[in-house]
């Protein structure tokens, strides 16, 4: 399971919306690891893009950040919480980047397809 919902946070998504405060509380207390790395490169992110390129410690935390980054519910929430955009490569490198960034050549030059070949090795095909 990618989070550990409690009972009434279930009841309440089951009768109708949930607001964004609670989604990242379970978000942040089911994927501490993720949300460790995330809430660091988000608070670097200030004017330019921070990143964080040092492999998990563990495939429990590798899981955690590949379940963070490649849910759209869970990433957007963490993106409008950290008022950041976040990018993604293999299974351990991130970045954020401040909104006004999103557009500029940084970014594009991160998410694109060049940069995830670049960023490929032997050790990381695995990943």
């Amino acid at each position: 399971m990618s989070l550990t919902v409690p009972t009434d946070l279930l009841d309440r998504a089951e009768a109708g919306p949930v607001d964004d405060a609670d989604f990242v509380d379970c978000v942040r207390t089911s994927l501490p690891y993720a949300w460790e790395v995330v809430s660091d490169v988000a608070s670097r992110a200030d004017t330019d893009l921070a990143e964080h390129a040092v492999p998990p410690p563990s495939e429990a935390e590798r899981g955690q950040l590949l379940r963070a980054l490649a849910s759209d519910a869970i990433r957007g929430a963490l993106e409008r919480h950290f008022a950041v955009k976040l990018a993604f490569q293999n299974c351990h490198r991130v970045a954020a980047f401040p909104p006004a960034m999103v557009d500029g050549a940084d970014y594009r030059e991160f998410v694109s397809p060049r940069a995830q070949l670049r960023n490929q090795s032997p050790e990381l095909r695995d990943c």
